[in-house]
């Protein structure tokens, strides 16, 4: 008996070495979880983005040494400061912004992702500020913002002008699609307000503003940027209704709650940068240099990168709301090209000859007004019903799987009842609109930011079939004649009447492409200039309110915890329309029971 106690007395001593060894495995696979979960947030996938950013790679941009103060990123000694010396900066950057700067072990975790553990993309990032900083820092003090919210760009995008997250935020501002298209940020097949940085930052600055009216204060407005506002106000109330970030921090999402503590984190590496020995790492491009010009017909970037001989990466990064290398405009919707300065002189001396020039892949003038007026389509909000997928609902708006995954980025091919997604509308073809060809006309194929960038694929146009056509609907239609007008020519005629510039010289049997002001044109068609069918602009954000009877409006009666930004999007406006409406000048105003005009 006492032989049995002693062995099992043994075995259990024997046991719990093994015991100790395994909770220490649990917590170390806890630990490692939790770094796999810090890899993971959000603000870190954004910094990797930068790793494959191609502005940093194209030799042809000048050396650094040219520009002032520029070095080249070193790794020696990397600088670790104590806790008492980041107090002492925030306190200094506190005193000097109506934001709150604070500093606590939160913000201190982000301070060693960017100046530790990320440092070399936080070098990318200090390059590229020279690029948007001045930017940025324009349009704030136009709306009367502290300049640090410029820094806010840095947690959302790393300043990656490309940056695509999960969730399917797009840019320098992470707009999502509902909350872009409230501030007047449109998307189509060709086209993506989003990546735009001139109009997402203005965007971004009327959607902070109008979060600081409801809050009247800048730390919760970021969390309303970051998780919406129906979030914070969850908070708020969760918490008694205080309207301090700190305070309501534990009743928001957890990447919500991780955001200010980045933003503060961020500002202050970006200040102290030289300090950590961190240095911007060059882009190539400074944003003085760079210029825009106006362009009022179909063109795509191989067009301008062969024939003014501009490389193709440049271009695309300089714009980036092009999504597929073309510029979808016409005289009626022009677009602004961005390129640097030292290109826009033979840009404008060469423009008839741009538009006109064809491509080592032979894509020409004809084949770009027929892709655009065969593939442009805008988009719509779309809620999903009950048992669709996307596949079903891809063939109910005539796109492809990959199309609708891609505009959404879904993973998955299984959607959840109610969800809100992006379809694209019908295209000028299928809606059976006067003059658009019938030709089909494969889709380009999506940008991939990860890929070197080529040119487009050709699409080949053939011309007899198109001039057969009008010839047909000659024995029908009777024919337009048209006069042709001071700074005209085919092309932008063409365009006018959705037809070629081949059906214009075989309709008018010409010798060549050459016109005069005064000449008579004949049109086989009966289709009106596309002056008369455009669609009206939207009215700018003026923020004046609407003339009587000039648009009709239904009433919304304010439940509580409503705001305008909320407002807006359950009715599908903009937040400057219902201002303009009701002459509301800030948020604040709105009260439970309150009766505001929704405008159609």
């Amino acid at each position: 008996m006492m032989l049995r106690k002693v062995k099992i007395i043994i075995l259990f001593l024997s046991i719990i070495p093994f015991s100790f060894a395994a909770q220490d495995t649990i917590r170390h696979d806890s630990l490692f979880r939790k770094r796999v979960l810090i890899e993971d947030d959000p603000v870190v996938s954004m910094l990797d983005s930068l790793a494959s950013l191609k502005i940093f790679e194209d030799a042809e941009f000048p050396n650094a040494n040219q520009y002032q103060n520029w070095s080249t990123y070193t790794d020696n000694d990397v600088p670790v400061f104590s806790d008492s010396v980041y107090h002492a900066r925030i306190s200094h950057m506190n005193d000097q912004s109506p934001f709150e700067f604070v500093y606590n072990p939160e913000v201190k975790k982000f301070i060693e992702l960017y100046a530790v553990r990320k440092r070399k993309l936080t070098a990318r990032i200090l390059g590229l500020s020279h690029i948007y900083f001045p930017l940025f820092e324009e349009q704030l003090d136009k709306y009367n913002m502290p300049l640090e919210l410029k820094y806010l760009a840095v947690i959302e995008s790393a300043l990656n002008p490309t940056a695509n997250s999960r969730a399917g935020a797009k840019g320098l501002w992470q707009f999502m699609f509902g909350t872009g298209k409230g501030y007047g940020l449109k998307v189509s097949s060709y086209v993506d307000d989003r990546f735009d940085p001139y109009k997402a930052t203005i965007a971004a600055c009327e959607h902070l503003s109008d979060l600081y009216d409801i809050y009247g204060s800048w730390s919760l407005a970021l969390a309303a940027y970051n998780s919406g506002a129906g979030n914070v106000n969850k908070a708020i109330r969760r918490s008694g209704g205080v309207k301090d970030f700190w305070a309501v921090k534990k009743y928001l999402p957890r990447e919500t709650a991780s955001y200010v503590p980045a933003f503060i984190a961020a500002s202050y590496v970006m200040t102290y940068a030289s300090q950590h020995k961190i240095f911007p790492v060059d882009p190539g491009i400074l944003y003085y240099e760079v210029d825009t010009v106006t362009v009022r017909s179909p063109l795509a970037f191989d067009q301008i990168s062969e024939m003014l001989n501009i490389p193709m990466d440049e271009i695309e990064f300089l714009n980036p709301s092009f999504k597929h290398w073309f510029i979808p405009a016409t005289p009626e919707n022009p677009y602004k090209l961005r390129l640097r300065k030292k290109y826009i002189g033979n840009f404008i001396n060469n423009e008839s000859a741009l538009y006109a020039f064809e491509t080592k892949s032979g894509r020409t003038q004809d084949s770009l007004q027929k892709m655009l007026f065969t593939n442009y389509r805008e988009t719509e909000l779309y809620t999903v019903k009950s048992g669709e997928t996307v596949a079903s609902v891809a063939k109910k708006f005539h796109m492809t799987v990959g199309d609708l995954k891609s505009l959404n980025s879904l993973k998955k091919n299984s959607l959840r009842p109610n969800k809100k997604i992006m379809v694209y509308t019908k295209s000028a073809k299928d809606r059976g609109e006067k003059g658009a060809t019938s030709t089909y006309v494969p889709s380009p194929a999506p940008r991939d930011t990860s890929a070197k960038v080529t040119s487009p694929v050709a699409h080949n146009v053939n011309s007899a079939s198109k001039t057969a056509e009008h010839a047909e609907h000659a024995e029908t239609h009777a024919n337009t004649v048209h006069v042709v007008i001071a700074g005209e020519n085919l092309f932008i005629i063409a365009t006018k009447y959705h037809c070629t510039t081949a059906d214009l010289v075989k309709w008018n049997n010409l010798p060549g492409e050459k016109i005069v002001v005064g000449q008579k044109l004949k049109v086989v068609s009966a289709a009106s200039p596309t002056t008369e069918n455009a669609k009206p602009e939207p009215a700018p954000k003026t923020g004046k309110a609407t003339p009587a009877g000039a648009a009709k409006s239904t009433t919304y009666i304010i439940q509580p915890g409503d705001n305008l930004w909320d407002i807006a999007e359950k009715h599908d406006v903009t937040v400057a329309q219902l201002k303009a409406a009701n002459n509301i000048k800030t948020s604040t105003k709105l009260k439970p029971g309150q009766k505001i005009k929704i405008p159609k």
